[in-house]
């Protein structure tokens, strides 16, 4: 029988902790979701190379480069995956772009607003993602059915929290997310970004916000903790919070949405389940409940395992890529893309500008 997918050969860019996710996702997307597309992981780049050979005999990349240049001028790479530290992502985009690659970026898009918007612009004429995995996760997809479904009604209240230890890990504190002439930001980018993705996308447009940021660390250029009040287009108000120093939480990436007709809240460090109230019930019958979202009826139930089964951070990876893969082949738009990075950078930027004079930013077409 004549296998009748396209092969795609990627070049990924970077060998650290997120490209082992990425790489896992590149070798069981097939498995879980009908795509037309056969990934073929062709070379993988870096500038160490022991780390590199070690990586590509780990997760069966075929080959190993150290010019990332050269590489993505390669006429045999369809794909470019960008998981290298932030200063990085915007030169090598804009060349991807430029030699007509489908390109996938790590979160956040780039080093600024300015960057960002460069960046969307260079690849408007190519397939692009950017890897909010977070939006994949069942629970949280759920969480936007309901939504859309209208069983929160009116919504009051939006509150997110994104929280971790790393900064307090002296082992933890000294790498490139730590230094803004590669990162960029600290928390705001690193954690921030993926709590301002869900807001946008789960709740809408941010018409203004006021925020402070502080770091904790003596010397450091970036900041550790960066916390804002927010009012959202469709009249709801919120705070977003963000901290490496959250003692106690290993990967608190939490949100609750209260409505006229209810509430939903949920929290990564129980990815597979998800808190809803029924505002609509009888008095003497509302209480919340604990949905264990794996199914029947739930997102990405079909793609994975039987109800009751939970699934784990790496799911969300192979479901974003599942979704991009189906949307390439219908020719249809993915989201998140370039654009809605730029879109969390306005926000960012708007954190970082209403810090440093402390005052509320309006907000003109964030998204």
């Amino acid at each position: 029988m004549t296998d009748s997918k396209k092969k795609l050969n990627i070049a990924m860019i970077g060998h650290g902790f997120i490209a082992r996710a990425h790489s896992n996702a590149f070798h069981q997307v097939g498995r879980f979701f009908p795509v037309a597309y056969d990934l073929n992981l062709r070379v993988i780049c870096g500038r160490n190379r022991p780390n590199l050979e070690a990586m590509a005999s780990q997760w069966g990349w075929h080959e190993v480069a150290t010019d990332w240049q050269e590489v993505v001028n390669r006429s045999d790479i369809q794909v470019v995956d960008i998981a290298v530290p932030n200063a990085l992502h915007a030169s090598i985009a804009i060349a991807a772009a430029q030699a007509g690659k489908i390109i996938w970026c790590e979160k956040p898009l780039a080093m600024s607003l300015k960057e960002a918007e460069a960046m969307a612009e260079a690849v408007k004429q190519v397939p692009n993602l950017v890897w909010f995995n977070y939006r994949r996760v069942p629970a949280v997809a759920f969480a936007k059915r309901l939504i859309e479904e209208g069983h929160l009604g009116d919504i009051f209240h939006y509150r997110a929290w994104y929280l971790n230890q790393s900064g307090n890990d002296p082992s933890k504190a000294a790498g490139w997310r730590y230094t803004r002439a590669e990162a960029g930001s600290g928390a705001t980018g690193a954690l921030l970004s993926y709590a301002v993705d869900l807001a946008l996308h789960l709740n809408g447009k941010i018409s203004e916000l006021c925020a402070t940021t502080h770091t904790f660390a003596r010397g450091r250029d970036v900041d550790d903790a960066a916390m804002l009040m927010v009012r959202f287009a469709n009249g709801s108000v919120g705070t977003l919070e963000a901290s490496r120093y959250g003692v106690g939480c290993r990967n608190r990436n939490a949100f609750e949405i209260n409505g006229s007709k209810g509430m939903v809240k949920f929290d990564l460090e129980d990815m597979n389940r998800l808190e809803f109230f029924d505002a609509t019930q009888a008095p003497n019958l509302q209480a919340s409940r604990n949905l264990l979202v794996t199914g029947p009826d739930h997102p990405y139930s079909e793609n994975f395992w039987k109800p009751g089964h939970a699934i784990g951070y790496e799911h969300t990876f192979i479901a974003t890529l599942g979704d991009f893969l189906q949307s390439l082949e219908r020719g249809r738009r993915f989201r998140p893309d370039f654009d809605d990075g730029v879109a969390v950078h306005r926000i960012l930027d708007a954190v970082e500008k209403s810090a440093q004079a402390g005052a509320w930013v309006k907000l003109g077409d964030a998204r």
